[in-house]
């Protein structure tokens, strides 16, 4: 199994990522536009290097 960051422009022309599953599941997404490319980019870095070592927190609600 696999997954693959995916990079577009939303319709207020924003630079926006979101993480598919090869089964087409969104499993992620930037949650926000950024106007510059590279915003983007970094959060798909800062996703690639934090995720790996996240803790499991179980909450209520």
């Amino acid at each position: 199994m696999a997954s693959t960051f995916e990079l577009y422009r939303d319709e207020a022309d924003e630079w926006r990522w979101r993480l598919r599953h090869d089964n087409g599941n969104v499993i992620a997404d930037s949650g926000q536009g950024y106007s510059d490319k590279s915003g983007a980019t970094d959060g798909i870095e800062s996703v690639r290097r934090d995720a790996a070592d996240a803790e499991i927190e179980e909450v209520d609600g």
